[in-house]
Protein backbone atom coordinates (compact mmCIF):
# COMPACT_ATOMS: atom_id res chain seq x y z
CA UNK A 1 0.00 0.00 0.00
CA UNK A 2 1.46 3.53 -0.79
CA UNK A 3 2.43 5.90 1.34
CA UNK A 4 -0.38 8.24 0.02
CA UNK A 5 -2.62 5.13 1.40
CA UNK A 6 -1.29 5.72 4.61
CA UNK A 7 -2.62 8.92 5.31
CA UNK A 8 -5.81 8.38 4.41
CA UNK A 9 -8.51 9.06 7.20
CA UNK A 10 -9.94 5.43 6.24
CA UNK A 11 -6.47 4.19 7.66
CA UNK A 12 -8.06 3.50 10.97
CA UNK A 13 -10.80 1.25 9.74
CA UNK A 14 -8.15 -0.69 7.87
CA UNK A 15 -6.45 -1.50 10.48
CA UNK A 16 -9.82 -1.55 12.79
CA UNK A 17 -11.08 -4.40 9.78
CA UNK A 18 -8.56 -6.93 10.54
CA UNK A 19 -7.48 -6.03 14.90
CA UNK A 20 -11.46 -7.65 15.04
CA UNK A 21 -9.84 -10.67 14.97
CA UNK A 22 -7.68 -9.84 18.21
CA UNK A 23 -11.03 -8.66 19.82
CA UNK A 24 -12.53 -11.79 19.40
CA UNK A 25 -9.19 -14.01 20.85
CA UNK A 26 -8.79 -12.34 23.73
CA UNK A 27 -13.02 -12.10 24.66
CA UNK A 28 -11.96 -15.95 24.91
CA UNK A 29 -8.87 -15.38 27.08
CA UNK A 30 -11.38 -13.07 29.36
CA UNK A 31 -13.81 -15.23 29.28
CA UNK A 32 -11.50 -18.29 30.90
CA UNK A 33 -9.37 -16.33 32.97
CA UNK A 34 -12.56 -15.09 34.99
CA UNK A 35 -13.21 -18.86 35.37
CA UNK A 36 -10.77 -21.57 35.09
CA UNK A 37 -9.08 -20.96 38.26
CA UNK A 38 -12.23 -20.99 40.43
CA UNK A 39 -13.28 -24.03 38.56
CA UNK A 40 -9.90 -26.17 38.99
CA UNK A 41 -9.95 -25.16 42.59
CA UNK A 42 -13.67 -24.76 43.78
CA UNK A 43 -15.14 -27.93 41.30
CA UNK A 44 -12.57 -30.07 40.79
CA UNK A 45 -10.92 -29.92 44.07
CA UNK A 46 -7.31 -28.75 42.91
CA UNK A 47 -4.64 -27.05 44.77
CA UNK A 48 -4.07 -23.18 44.14
CA UNK A 49 -0.94 -23.56 42.88
CA UNK A 50 -2.71 -25.71 39.97
CA UNK A 51 -5.22 -23.52 39.44
CA UNK A 52 -2.56 -20.67 38.99
CA UNK A 53 -0.96 -23.18 36.76
CA UNK A 54 -3.95 -23.55 34.41
CA UNK A 55 -4.01 -20.12 34.00
CA UNK A 56 -0.50 -19.71 33.10
CA UNK A 57 0.07 -22.88 30.59
CA UNK A 58 -2.06 -21.26 28.01
CA UNK A 59 1.05 -18.33 28.38
CA UNK A 60 3.82 -21.19 28.35
CA UNK A 61 2.15 -22.70 25.21
CA UNK A 62 2.24 -19.12 23.61
CA UNK A 63 5.81 -19.10 24.35
CA UNK A 64 6.50 -22.50 22.52
CA UNK A 65 4.02 -21.75 19.40
CA UNK A 66 5.44 -18.17 19.30
CA UNK A 67 8.79 -19.36 17.94
CA UNK A 68 7.47 -20.72 14.28
CA UNK A 69 5.07 -17.99 14.64
CA UNK A 70 7.08 -15.03 13.51
CA UNK A 71 8.28 -17.41 10.70
CA UNK A 72 5.00 -18.93 9.12
CA UNK A 73 4.32 -15.26 8.78
CA UNK A 74 6.98 -13.58 7.17
CA UNK A 75 6.80 -16.99 4.75
CA UNK A 76 3.41 -17.58 4.64
CA UNK A 77 1.16 -14.50 5.13
CA UNK A 78 -0.66 -13.32 8.62
CA UNK A 79 -3.88 -14.08 6.64
CA UNK A 80 -3.00 -17.62 6.59
CA UNK A 81 -1.93 -17.93 10.20
CA UNK A 82 -4.53 -15.69 12.06
CA UNK A 83 -6.87 -18.69 9.95
CA UNK A 84 -4.60 -20.92 11.72
CA UNK A 85 -4.91 -19.34 15.18
CA UNK A 86 -8.97 -18.99 14.73
CA UNK A 87 -9.30 -22.59 14.16
CA UNK A 88 -7.33 -23.47 16.86
CA UNK A 89 -9.61 -20.96 19.67
CA UNK A 90 -12.40 -22.96 18.37
CA UNK A 91 -10.82 -26.25 19.59
CA UNK A 92 -9.87 -24.21 22.92
CA UNK A 93 -13.33 -23.79 23.31
CA UNK A 94 -15.05 -27.54 22.56
CA UNK A 95 -12.07 -28.76 25.04
CA UNK A 96 -13.23 -26.28 28.00
CA UNK A 97 -16.78 -27.05 27.36
CA UNK A 98 -16.28 -31.40 27.33
CA UNK A 99 -14.26 -30.52 30.73
CA UNK A 100 -16.97 -28.71 31.80
CA UNK A 101 -19.75 -32.06 31.79
CA UNK A 102 -16.84 -34.14 33.23
CA UNK A 103 -16.90 -32.95 36.31
CA UNK A 104 -17.38 -36.26 38.22
CA UNK A 105 -14.15 -37.39 36.79
CA UNK A 106 -11.43 -34.32 38.79
CA UNK A 107 -8.45 -35.69 36.48
CA UNK A 108 -9.94 -36.19 33.34
CA UNK A 109 -11.84 -32.71 33.63
CA UNK A 110 -8.06 -30.91 34.60
CA UNK A 111 -6.69 -32.52 31.29
CA UNK A 112 -9.33 -31.34 29.12
CA UNK A 113 -8.93 -27.79 30.62
CA UNK A 114 -4.77 -28.11 30.12
CA UNK A 115 -5.51 -29.13 26.69
CA UNK A 116 -8.18 -26.46 25.89
CA UNK A 117 -5.94 -23.99 27.66
CA UNK A 118 -2.80 -24.83 25.50
CA UNK A 119 -4.46 -24.54 22.31
CA UNK A 120 -5.71 -21.26 23.48
CA UNK A 121 -2.14 -20.28 23.56
CA UNK A 122 -0.73 -21.32 20.13
CA UNK A 123 -4.34 -19.41 19.40
CA UNK A 124 -3.45 -16.43 20.99
CA UNK A 125 0.17 -16.49 19.62
CA UNK A 126 -1.02 -17.18 15.91
CA UNK A 127 -4.05 -14.63 15.96
CA UNK A 128 -2.12 -11.58 17.94
CA UNK A 129 1.39 -11.38 16.08
CA UNK A 130 -0.36 -12.19 12.48
CA UNK A 131 -2.93 -9.37 13.23
CA UNK A 132 -0.24 -7.27 14.22
CA UNK A 133 2.17 -7.83 11.00
CA UNK A 134 -0.79 -7.64 9.13
CA UNK A 135 -1.90 -4.10 10.12
CA UNK A 136 1.71 -3.13 10.07
CA UNK A 137 2.05 -4.48 6.41
CA UNK A 138 -1.39 -2.87 5.38
CA UNK A 139 -0.45 0.58 7.17
CA UNK A 140 2.86 1.14 6.67
CA UNK A 141 5.66 0.49 8.93
CA UNK A 142 5.36 4.27 10.13
CA UNK A 143 2.03 3.25 11.53
CA UNK A 144 3.78 0.89 13.76
CA UNK A 145 2.46 2.32 17.17
CA UNK A 146 -0.98 2.96 16.36
CA UNK A 147 -1.26 -0.45 15.08
CA UNK A 148 0.30 -2.23 18.11
CA UNK A 149 -1.75 0.64 20.34
CA UNK A 150 -4.98 -0.88 18.92
CA UNK A 151 -3.87 -4.51 19.00
CA UNK A 152 -3.59 -3.99 22.62
CA UNK A 153 -7.08 -2.01 22.82
CA UNK A 154 -8.75 -5.15 21.55
CA UNK A 155 -6.60 -7.42 23.33
CA UNK A 156 -7.38 -5.41 27.45
CA UNK A 157 -10.77 -4.34 26.23
CA UNK A 158 -11.53 -8.14 24.95
CA UNK A 159 -10.41 -9.25 28.32
CA UNK A 160 -12.55 -6.36 30.07
CA UNK A 161 -15.74 -7.62 28.12
CA UNK A 162 -14.74 -11.65 28.24
CA UNK A 163 -14.39 -11.55 32.30
CA UNK A 164 -17.84 -10.23 33.45
CA UNK A 165 -19.69 -11.91 30.89
CA UNK A 166 -18.13 -16.04 31.95
CA UNK A 167 -18.99 -14.82 35.60
CA UNK A 168 -22.55 -14.52 34.30
CA UNK A 169 -22.75 -17.41 32.66
CA UNK A 170 -20.46 -19.87 34.91
CA UNK A 171 -22.88 -19.36 38.10
CA UNK A 172 -26.35 -19.31 35.83
CA UNK A 173 -28.81 -22.19 36.01
CA UNK A 174 -31.05 -21.12 34.10
CA UNK A 175 -29.94 -20.89 30.59
CA UNK A 176 -31.00 -24.56 29.06
CA UNK A 177 -27.66 -24.81 27.57
CA UNK A 178 -25.25 -22.18 27.97
CA UNK A 179 -24.68 -22.12 31.43
CA UNK A 180 -21.81 -23.10 33.48
CA UNK A 181 -17.91 -23.89 32.93
CA UNK A 182 -19.41 -25.33 29.91
CA UNK A 183 -21.59 -22.59 28.65
CA UNK A 184 -17.96 -21.02 28.93
CA UNK A 185 -15.93 -23.34 26.56
CA UNK A 186 -18.91 -23.62 23.89
CA UNK A 187 -19.30 -19.66 23.78
CA UNK A 188 -15.41 -19.51 23.37
CA UNK A 189 -15.51 -21.82 19.98
CA UNK A 190 -18.68 -19.99 18.75
CA UNK A 191 -16.93 -16.54 19.23
CA UNK A 192 -13.66 -17.75 17.61
CA UNK A 193 -15.66 -19.31 14.49
CA UNK A 194 -17.14 -16.49 13.94
CA UNK A 195 -14.46 -14.96 13.01
CA UNK A 196 -13.09 -17.51 10.76
CA UNK A 197 -15.59 -16.40 7.65
CA UNK A 198 -14.65 -12.55 8.09
CA UNK A 199 -10.76 -13.31 7.98
CA UNK A 200 -11.36 -14.73 4.64
CA UNK A 201 -13.03 -11.77 3.10
CA UNK A 202 -10.16 -9.32 3.94
CA UNK A 203 -7.68 -9.14 1.39
CA UNK A 204 -4.18 -10.82 1.63
CA UNK A 205 -0.96 -8.75 1.66
CA UNK A 206 1.61 -9.68 -0.75
CA UNK A 207 4.46 -11.40 0.27
CA UNK A 208 7.76 -9.47 0.34
CA UNK A 209 10.51 -10.69 -1.52
CA UNK A 210 12.53 -13.87 -0.07
CA UNK A 211 15.75 -13.34 1.08
CA UNK A 212 18.05 -14.74 3.64
CA UNK A 213 15.82 -14.50 7.34
CA UNK A 214 18.09 -14.14 10.66
CA UNK A 215 17.25 -17.28 13.15
CA UNK A 216 15.09 -16.80 15.66
CA UNK A 217 17.67 -16.51 18.28
CA UNK A 218 19.62 -14.26 16.31
CA UNK A 219 16.23 -11.46 16.29
CA UNK A 220 15.60 -12.38 19.89
CA UNK A 221 19.40 -11.42 20.64
CA UNK A 222 18.53 -7.96 19.12
CA UNK A 223 15.45 -7.34 20.68
CA UNK A 224 16.24 -8.93 24.35
CA UNK A 225 16.81 -5.91 26.29
CA UNK A 226 13.36 -4.39 25.41
CA UNK A 227 12.20 -7.75 26.14
CA UNK A 228 13.59 -7.87 29.41
CA UNK A 229 11.97 -4.51 30.28
CA UNK A 230 8.68 -5.78 29.10
CA UNK A 231 9.05 -9.08 31.12
CA UNK A 232 9.30 -6.93 34.30
CA UNK A 233 5.63 -5.49 33.62
CA UNK A 234 4.25 -8.69 32.14
CA UNK A 235 4.80 -10.77 35.46
CA UNK A 236 1.58 -8.31 37.26
CA UNK A 237 -0.26 -9.12 34.65
CA UNK A 238 0.28 -12.98 35.30
CA UNK A 239 -0.31 -12.09 39.00
CA UNK A 240 -3.42 -10.32 38.27
CA UNK A 241 -5.27 -12.94 35.26
CA UNK A 242 -3.83 -15.98 37.57
CA UNK A 243 -4.21 -14.83 40.98
CA UNK A 244 -7.44 -11.97 41.46
CA UNK A 245 -10.10 -14.27 40.98
CA UNK A 246 -8.80 -16.50 43.77
CA UNK A 247 -7.45 -13.60 45.84
CA UNK A 248 -11.36 -12.29 45.87
CA UNK A 249 -13.12 -15.63 46.88
CA UNK A 250 -10.37 -16.36 49.14
CA UNK A 251 -11.39 -12.62 50.81
CA UNK A 252 -14.48 -13.82 50.43
CA UNK A 253 -15.44 -10.38 48.63
CA UNK A 254 -17.92 -10.55 45.35
CA UNK A 255 -16.78 -8.77 41.93
CA UNK A 256 -14.04 -10.08 40.87
CA UNK A 257 -15.06 -10.16 37.38
CA UNK A 258 -15.63 -6.54 37.81
CA UNK A 259 -11.99 -5.83 38.65
CA UNK A 260 -10.78 -7.41 35.91
CA UNK A 261 -12.94 -5.45 33.96
CA UNK A 262 -11.68 -2.40 35.55
CA UNK A 263 -8.25 -3.79 34.62
CA UNK A 264 -8.95 -3.88 30.88
CA UNK A 265 -11.26 -0.60 31.07
CA UNK A 266 -8.35 1.48 32.33
CA UNK A 267 -5.67 -0.25 30.27
CA UNK A 268 -7.86 0.77 27.05
CA UNK A 269 -8.60 4.19 28.10
CA UNK A 270 -4.71 4.69 28.51
CA UNK A 271 -4.22 3.99 25.26
CA UNK A 272 -6.50 6.20 23.61
CA UNK A 273 -5.42 8.78 25.90
CA UNK A 274 -1.38 8.58 26.08
CA UNK A 275 -0.07 6.61 23.08
CA UNK A 276 1.05 9.80 21.49
CA UNK A 277 3.34 10.32 24.31
CA UNK A 278 5.38 7.81 22.56
CA UNK A 279 6.48 9.38 19.90
CA UNK A 280 6.99 12.58 21.94
CA UNK A 281 8.72 11.25 24.87
CA UNK A 282 10.46 8.47 23.30
CA UNK A 283 9.33 4.85 24.18
CA UNK A 284 11.86 4.31 26.87
CA UNK A 285 10.64 7.18 28.84
CA UNK A 286 7.02 6.25 28.76
CA UNK A 287 7.70 2.48 29.50
CA UNK A 288 9.63 3.71 32.54
CA UNK A 289 6.87 6.02 33.89
CA UNK A 290 4.26 3.17 32.70
CA UNK A 291 5.95 0.48 34.83
CA UNK A 292 6.12 2.48 37.94
CA UNK A 293 3.06 2.95 37.85
CA UNK A 294 1.71 -0.60 37.40
CA UNK A 295 4.11 -0.80 40.69
CA UNK A 296 2.40 1.74 42.49
CA UNK A 297 -1.13 -0.69 41.62
CA UNK A 298 0.43 -3.54 42.75
CA UNK A 299 1.42 -2.24 45.80
CA UNK A 300 -2.53 -0.88 46.56
CA UNK A 301 -3.16 -4.73 45.42
CA UNK A 302 -0.91 -5.99 48.27
CA UNK A 303 -2.26 -3.54 51.34
CA UNK A 304 -5.32 -3.02 50.31
CA UNK A 305 -7.67 -5.19 52.91
CA UNK A 306 -11.52 -4.33 50.95
CA UNK A 307 -12.54 -5.39 47.54
CA UNK A 308 -13.07 -1.59 47.08
CA UNK A 309 -9.04 -0.77 47.37
CA UNK A 310 -8.32 -4.15 45.34
CA UNK A 311 -10.84 -2.74 42.45
CA UNK A 312 -8.78 0.69 42.70
CA UNK A 313 -5.38 -1.46 42.62
CA UNK A 314 -6.62 -3.26 39.42
CA UNK A 315 -7.45 -0.07 37.37
CA UNK A 316 -3.86 1.38 38.58
CA UNK A 317 -2.18 -1.73 37.23
CA UNK A 318 -3.97 -1.56 34.31
CA UNK A 319 -3.28 2.04 33.35
CA UNK A 320 0.37 1.19 34.35
CA UNK A 321 0.39 -1.73 32.20
CA UNK A 322 -1.05 0.07 29.20
CA UNK A 323 1.59 1.38 27.54
CA UNK A 324 4.33 -0.88 28.00
CA UNK A 325 3.88 -2.83 25.02
CA UNK A 326 3.99 -0.01 22.36
CA UNK A 327 6.47 2.19 24.15
CA UNK A 328 9.09 -0.75 23.81
CA UNK A 329 7.84 -2.68 21.07
CA UNK A 330 8.53 0.40 18.83
CA UNK A 331 12.41 -0.10 19.66
CA UNK A 332 12.02 -3.84 19.28
CA UNK A 333 10.79 -3.59 15.85
CA UNK A 334 13.13 -0.59 15.12
CA UNK A 335 16.49 -3.34 15.24
CA UNK A 336 14.79 -5.67 12.39
CA UNK A 337 14.66 -5.58 9.15
CA UNK A 338 11.13 -5.06 6.93
CA UNK A 339 11.50 -8.74 5.83
CA UNK A 340 11.81 -10.01 9.11
CA UNK A 341 8.77 -7.98 11.45
CA UNK A 342 6.85 -10.66 12.35
CA UNK A 343 10.17 -12.52 14.04
CA UNK A 344 10.31 -9.35 15.30
CA UNK A 345 7.26 -8.89 17.02
CA UNK A 346 7.38 -12.96 17.84
CA UNK A 347 10.70 -12.90 19.30
CA UNK A 348 9.75 -9.44 21.65
CA UNK A 349 6.33 -11.49 22.70
CA UNK A 350 8.39 -14.28 24.15
CA UNK A 351 9.94 -12.18 26.73
CA UNK A 352 6.40 -11.34 27.84
CA UNK A 353 4.74 -15.08 27.53
CA UNK A 354 7.72 -16.55 29.24
CA UNK A 355 6.85 -14.03 32.23
CA UNK A 356 3.27 -14.50 32.30
CA UNK A 357 3.81 -18.16 31.96
CA UNK A 358 6.52 -18.72 34.68
CA UNK A 359 4.48 -15.54 37.46
CA UNK A 360 1.57 -18.06 37.78
CA UNK A 361 2.38 -21.12 39.36
CA UNK A 362 5.68 -19.84 40.92
CA UNK A 363 3.67 -16.97 42.77
CA UNK A 364 1.22 -19.71 43.60
CA UNK A 365 3.44 -21.56 45.77
CA UNK A 366 4.00 -18.27 47.56
CA UNK A 367 -0.04 -18.22 48.68
CA UNK A 368 0.84 -21.16 51.59
CA UNK A 369 3.74 -19.74 52.86
CA UNK A 370 2.70 -15.89 53.18
CA UNK A 371 -0.66 -15.27 51.58
CA UNK A 372 -1.52 -13.04 48.54
CA UNK A 373 -0.43 -9.92 49.59
CA UNK A 374 3.53 -10.99 49.27
CA UNK A 375 2.51 -12.08 46.01
CA UNK A 376 1.09 -8.85 44.74
CA UNK A 377 4.59 -7.12 46.33
CA UNK A 378 6.69 -9.47 44.69
CA UNK A 379 5.35 -8.41 41.51
CA UNK A 380 5.44 -5.06 42.49
CA UNK A 381 8.83 -5.17 42.89
CA UNK A 382 9.66 -6.98 39.46
CA UNK A 383 7.90 -4.05 37.97
CA UNK A 384 10.31 -1.27 39.65
CA UNK A 385 12.99 -3.47 38.27
CA UNK A 386 11.68 -2.91 34.82
CA UNK A 387 11.58 0.97 35.48
CA UNK A 388 15.88 0.62 36.09
CA UNK A 389 15.79 -1.07 33.17
CA UNK A 390 14.18 1.79 31.14
CA UNK A 391 16.13 3.98 32.39
CA UNK A 392 19.30 2.25 30.85
CA UNK A 393 17.52 1.58 28.12
CA UNK A 394 16.92 5.38 27.75
CA UNK A 395 21.21 5.89 28.43
CA UNK A 396 21.54 3.89 25.40
CA UNK A 397 19.99 5.22 22.91
CA UNK A 398 21.08 8.92 23.95
CA UNK A 399 24.65 7.48 23.75
CA UNK A 400 23.39 6.25 20.50
CA UNK A 401 24.47 2.40 21.30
Amino acid sequence: MSEEAVRTPSMTFVILAVVVFTLFCYIDIGLQMAVVPLFVREKLGFSSAMAGFAVSVQYLATFASRIGAGKRIDTGGPKRVVLMGLSTGVLSGLLLATAGVLTSLPLVSLLFVLSGRIALGFAESWVATAVIVWNIRRAGVSRTAQVISWNGVCSYGGIALGAPIATLIYHSVSAPVLHGFAGVGLLSAVLMGIGIPLAMRQPAVPPLEAGKQPSFFTVLGRVLPYGLALAAGSVGFGAISAMLALYFSDQNWSGAAFALALFGLTFVLTRFAFTRQIAKRGGNAVAGVSLFVEALGLLVLAFGHSALWADAGAALTGAGFSLVFPALGVGAVAQIGPESKGAAIGAFSVCLDIAIGISGPLLGLMIPLWGYGAVFQAAACVSLVGVGLCVILKRRTHLGL
